[in-house]
């Protein structure tokens, strides 16, 4: 299990496909409770908890947290472990950074991550196909 852990903190070589086609995420970006960013991450407030500060890519967060394909297979999950995850903001997937720097202490978010922000075009061999838009929950439990 911690091996998925570590594989989801890796940096990757990201590619440069932007899956602005899918129609799944066209789809979910039409949501009106849907924020789109400038790179093109899309996320929306599950749960607003009652912390007042953001993390910075220099800090330390301990998170629940599911991810998914867009078909609904889970490649991964703290909340099946039953131990939150803690890393570096600045050590996991471009889109989690972005995604975790608009976070306070207690919120829950999903977000959908385009493959660009994620693993692009090499994924992960025999658990995220190349090219994969990235569904995660994450609640946010603590900032160091």
């Amino acid at each position: 299990m911690m091996k998925w852990v570590l594989i989801f903190l890796s940096l990757v070589v990201f590619g440069d496909n932007f899956m602005s086609d899918s129609p799944f995420y066209n789809d979910y970006a039409q949501n009106e409770d849907v924020v789109k960013t400038k790179s093109g991450l899309l996320y929306k407030v599950l749960k607003k908890g009652s912390g007042s500060v953001n993390p910075t890519e220099s800090q330390v967060v301990t998170v629940h947290y599911e991810g998914k394909l867009t078909d609904g297979t889970v490649f991964d999950s703290s909340f099946t472990r039953g131990v939150p995850a803690k890393f570096g903001v600045s050590q996991v997937i471009p889109g989690w950074v972005e995604g975790l720097q608009l976070m306070s202490e207690g919120d829950e978010y999903e977000f959908v991550i385009p493959s660009n922000l994620a693993y692009g075009q090499n994924g992960i061999p025999n658990v995220i196909p190349p090219n994969s838009i990235l569904i995660f929950k994450v609640n946010l439990i603590e900032i160091q």
